[in-house]
């Protein structure tokens, strides 16, 4: 039997608001130059103990902490190709996704594939590198915005009258993601007036809304370790019933683990991101 770590220690990269109190942003791309996106805020990075939620997978729910991992092999095995991956996975994601939270409804409006590659700069949608840095996906407002994006008006108008997620569909691709682990945050300990804070994500094209995580010593951090192809982690990002009866969003982030083994194959995984409707 394998043994596995109780926790780990690691340093996790958090947000700090603009000193001028000018709203936050931050590119989708790297600079080529500098391999690093344009923000107008900082970084700040604490060693954080993060709990290994292996042997206790059941205390977690998409309703009490925002995160929950399931064992649901895939059919599609390759994730090469997104052409592939539109006509296999997501159809069978789709139902995974109804069959798991009991939605009526969902509707995948985008993906994700991540290969950690060391000295690859991270400025295009085929170089994503895992995400080294504490955030939640969409704001509120943003929320509703890719409802109105993805579905034509009458349905929006409609839907948007009913509980609805953005939930994302973590798997990783091919081995164990024991390299570079997805950490979560319990939404339960975040502190949410002081927590978090929007941050505009400027695309070549447009502009979305993310919420920056600052660092709090109460929040409670955990992994799963060793996530197989096997396995999924569904992340909620966001939650219209707003009443605090229910988890409203997961803190997220990739981290390097220090105990990872010299050799361990760079963690590759993808990640669906979903509008989940319910009756």
């Amino acid at each position: 039997m394998t043994v596995t770590p109780s926790s780990t220690t690691a340093t996790l990269t958090f947000f700090t608001a603009p000193a001028d109190g000018s709203r936050a942003y931050q590119t989708i791309n790297a600079i080529p130059e500098t391999g690093q996106r344009d923000r107008n805020w900082a970084h700040a990075e604490h060693p954080t103990v993060i709990e290994n939620l292996r042997g206790k997978e059941d205390s977690t729910t998409l309703d009490t902490t925002g995160f929950q991992l399931f064992n649901r092999p895939s059919k599609h095995k390759t994730f090469n190709s997104d052409a592939e991956i539109h006509a296999e996975y997501y159809p069978e994601s789709i139902e995974l996704i109804k069959e798991l939270t009991g939605a009526s409804r969902v509707v995948l409006f985008d993906h994700t594939i991540r290969r950690r590659r060391p000295g690859v700069i991270d400025d295009s949608p085929e170089k994503r590198q895992p995400v080294a840095q504490a955030h939640i996906d969409q704001t509120p407002a943003a929320s509703v915005a890719r409802v109105h994006r993805h579905l034509p008006p009458k349905d929006a108008e409609a839907l948007l009258k009913r509980r609805f997620q953005i939930i994302n569909l973590w798997r990783p691709i091919s081995h164990p993601a024991i390299d570079w682990p997805l950490g979560f945050c319990d939404f339960r300990t975040v502190d949410e007036k002081n927590d978090i804070l929007p941050v505009a994500l400027l695309y070549p094209d447009r502009e979305g809304e993310t919420l920056g995580v600052k660092y709090n010593p109460k929040q409670r951090w955990t992994y799963f370790h060793g996530v197989t192809p096997d396995e999924l982690v569904l992340i909620k990002c966001f939650d219209s019933i707003q009443d605090g009866s229910v988890a409203k969003f997961t803190p997220h982030t990739g981290f390097s683990d220090p105990t990872t083994p010299a050799g361990t194959p760079p963690r590759e995984s993808i990640e669906l991101r979903a509008l989940v409707f319910y009756d």
